[in-house]
């Protein structure tokens, strides 16, 4: 053990710290200039984020404006590309795509186009939205759901509507897109798995619209499948 000891090396702390001093001293400049660009980094960062696309958001926010005016009112086509003075809510997505309205402009775009029966163009531009709203965010991803349908895309459909119904598994959101995939299912004669989807909605959202009705779907779905 002793034989061990004595063969292990003994550091020399004195030595090693004068070690990293010299390698200070000799590198002090380059090391300023790593610390240097550090700041500038962290400074640059912070000033697109909290001043740059601020300033951005807030002028995107005007912008849309006019834009959500005619949404609301159903006038799509003036929404989507503006009315020869104010701007629709293509050109705030390309313009301000860094910004949360510019986002938000994509959700809008994906609503149009899919009231306006083009289910290609409301997909990408649904795919295109990024949101953690427990609402608006699966309300996207169902919309993606009912454009596929839409398009004879029963499987894809389905695809959409679970993530949707589990993306935020709210009372609001969840029993529409469960009921919207048991629907497909049904289309698609998987009464079975239709079945499983209206049971979930009685079971886990009884207090719900959709909860209330899941009996008379279920006695349905079992005649038709002859279960």
């Amino acid at each position: 053990m002793a034989q061990e000891l004595k063969d292990e090396p003994i550091v020399d702390v004195e030595q090693a710290f004068s070690k990293t001093e010299l390698y200070i001293e000799q590198n002090k400049k380059s090391l300023l200039i790593i610390l240097a660009a550090i700041i500038a980094l962290a400074g640059g960062y912070y000033a697109y984020k909290y001043w740059y696309v601020a300033g951005e958001e807030t002028k995107a926010r005007t912008e849309m404006f006019k834009a959500e005016d005619y949404f609301a009112k159903d006038s799509l086509d003036k929404a989507i590309n503006g009315d020869g003075v104010a701007i629709g809510f293509t050109q705030i997505a390309d313009d301000y795509s860094i910004t949360p309205s510019g986002n938000l402009a994509q959700y809008y775009l994906g609503i149009c186009y899919l009231k306006k029966g083009k289910f290609e163009d409301a997909i990408e531009h649904l795919k295109a939205f990024d949101s953690n709203d427990q609402v608006v965010g699966p309300v996207a991803t169902g919309a993606i759901g009912d454009a596929n349908m839409e398009l004879g895309k029963t499987d894809e459909a389905i695809i959409f509507y679970l993530k949707a119904a589990e993306q935020n598994t709210n009372k609001f959101t969840a029993p529409i897109y469960l009921k919207k995939a048991a629907m497909a299912n049904e289309d698609k004669g998987n009464f079975a798995e239709a079945i499983k989807l209206y049971e979930r909605i009685k079971n886990e959202f009884a207090e719900t619209m959709e909860g209330k009705e899941m009996d008379k779907y279920i006695a349905r779905a079992k005649a038709l499948g002859n279960l």
